[in-house]
């Protein structure tokens, strides 16, 4: 049996239920309970052979009482239900939901009260469901009411407010709650419910000049007071968000600088939840979120970690702290995006030594006196499963110059202009001697012309190599490289894609867009390079990760290729 919810749509009512085929049941006596508080038995039901649909076996009145409800305010949300496995006994099911429904308070507030309990204890949010046989989320709905008001759990535990009310007001900030208490407190104001408290809470563009983390004197736009000048609002709403995201990004620098180890910017309108959290002050890795409304409203909560991450914390004090490893810090790209930078860097160094001859006997030495990992003789295979990176390494100018001049080099070898490499060969001695008297026929120059390409098929990719030819060489990949799909869609971390933001629009753009969706972002700088929707173009712009030498985008480390150039800089640089 699996406890789950589903929705109303997607459920009908089983032919083996005993009650199918009769006239809709009169469900006026549990119409009530269920208006007020939702389903707490859940339905059992079964899969009935159609994609995502599922037939009930028992729950009808349930059933036709949560179809009422929703025909009265249009919506509903989906109901619990548990899904019945092969072998499972329906009768046996049923009695046990609803033995353990039993040995729950009826009251919800009362629930939220032993939810929270258990979790402080310990308890997980798939045991605490487990233990009174309901869904997982209708364990989080009630420990979502920790959220609210104490005066607006009063009034939810006398009814004198609905579930559908109460849900959506777990939703609300403080700010938001007082605001409607207040409302609900005067009998001369009507406080919004249900439906009408969701577009009370997100509705309509209209921002209070109490949310602003700026001066309001800095706003160089009008501000609309109401006719007692008590509240006034921002008339450009896209303004005020360009200002409140610098005041965010500010606030994230300051606590920085204040020592915490990390600030975690939550998506525009996702709640901090402080009961999957546990406070942890600084010193032991305490993080700071910050929750942005869709009002405006920024909440900023110091001193938490994830329960997980809280319990492996408190593991490592009770081991030998000398001992016991660092936290790996997550890596700066994925290892797509790896791949994506090695090919492309390889592919332009190669195109580089082509360019000159001089460099490659040197490389050649090198190669005959420490061995790698190609020197059998044979080519770099350029691997990848991921069809966009091959495509956009196929396509690269860097890739079509390497791929002349190997033609070039095939036909002065008496090769056919269509082989895929010039090494790579089977090492047959007769091939070998063959392939000496050619070379012997030739000059010195064209000898050195083949032993680049040759060099350039058997350079390792992602090596410590390519870093230092690259350098060497003084290689600018701008101008054989631009930044394509594949590149921007292998991008996924906020934190970098905000500092090529910096790169290519500056630190006020990026920090006016800090609290923005990676996608926002990446369009940003896609604007700036075609000089599009307002924005100043800008020529030539390389990242960090395409430069030479490389520059990474955090202190967090897992960018391969500038662990590659650490190791060989110093031979280098001065």
């Amino acid at each position: 049996m699996q406890l789950t919810h589903i929705d109303l749509g997607k459920l009908s009512i089983a032919a083996v239920n005993m009650r199918h085929g009769k006239k809709a049941p009169d469900v006026s006596d549990i119409l009530p309970s269920i208006r007020a508080r939702g389903v707490l038995v859940p339905l059992l039901v079964r899969p009935n052979g159609e994609p995502d649909h599922f037939e009930i076996v028992a729950g009808r009145r349930r059933y036709f009482a949560a179809s009422a409800i929703a025909d009265e305010r249009g919506e509903i949300a989906p109901l619990p239900c548990a899904v019945m496995e092969p072998g499972d006994d329906a009768a046996a099911l049923e009695a046990s939901l609803i033995e353990n429904v039993a040995r729950l308070d009826p009251d919800e507030v009362s629930q939220w009260e032993t939810f929270a309990r258990l979790i402080k204890e310990g308890r997980s949010v798939a045991e605490i469901a487990a233990t009174f046989g309901i869904t997982e989320r209708m364990v989080s709905q009630r420990l979502a009411l920790g959220n609210l008001l104490p005066k607006i759990r009063d009034a939810y535990r006398k009814d004198e407010i609905d579930a559908e009310t109460v849900r959506h007001l777990t939703l609300a900030s403080r700010a938001q709650q007082k605001e409607w208490l207040a409302l609900f407190a005067d009998p001369e104001h009507y406080a919004p419910r249900g439906y009408q408290l969701k577009q009370w809470l997100f509705g309509g563009q209209s921002i209070s000049t109490k949310v602003a983390l700026f001066p309001v004197e800095d706003y160089p736009d009008q501000i609309v007071s109401d006719l007692f000048g008590e509240d006034s609002y921002f008339a450009d709403a896209d303004l005020f968000w360009q200002k409140q995201n610098e005041a965010i990004a500010a606030k994230r620098d300051a606590l920085f600088e204040a020592g915490w180890p990390e600030v975690v910017i939550l998506e525009p309108g996702e709640h901090f939840q402080s009961w999957e959290h546990e406070k942890t002050p600084k010193k032991k890795g305490g993080k700071v979120f910050i929750a942005v409304s869709h009002r405006g409203e920024v909440e900023i909560h110091e001193g938490w970690l994830t329960r997980k991450d809280a319990r492996r914390a408190r593991s490592k004090d009770d081991l030998d702290t000398d001992a016991t490893p660092p936290k790996t810090a997550r890596p700066e790209v994925t290892s797509a995006l790896q791949t994506y930078i090695d090919l492309h860097r390889h592919a332009a160094v190669r195109a580089a030594v082509a360019e000159h001859p001089g460099v490659a006997p040197r490389l050649m030495v090198s190669h005959a006196i420490t061995g790698s990992r190609l020197w059998s003789v044979k080519p770099e295979p350029q691997e990848t499963r991921n069809e966009a990176i091959a495509a956009s390494v196929a396509a690269s100018a860097s890739e079509a110059a390497f791929a002349t001049k190997r033609r070039a080099v095939l036909e002065l070898l008496g090769f056919s202009g269509e082989e895929g490499t010039v090494a790579g060969g089977n090492g047959d001695d007769y091939g070998t001697a063959g392939v000496f008297a050619r070379l012997l026929a030739l000059g010195d120059e064209d000898v050195l012309r083949i032993l680049a390409v040759v060099m350039g098929e058997t350079l390792e990719a992602g090596s410590a190599v390519v870093e230092a030819v690259g350098v060497h060489l003084k290689l600018d990949m701008s101008a054989v490289w631009r930044p394509d799909d594949a590149f921007f869609d292998l991008i996924r971390d906020r934190q970098v894609i905000n500092a090529m933001v910096v790169d290519v629009a500056g630190k006020a753009a990026a920090d006016g867009n800090v609290a923005e969706k990676v996608k926002t972002q990446k369009q940003i700088i896609r604007d700036c390079l075609a000089g599009e929707n307002g924005r100043t173009k800008v020529a030539s712009w390389l990242p960090g990760w395409m430069q030479f030498p490389v520059r990474a985008y955090t202190d967090r480390g897992g960018l391969r290729t500038a662990e590659q150039w650490v190791r060989v800089r110093s031979l280098f640089t001065e």
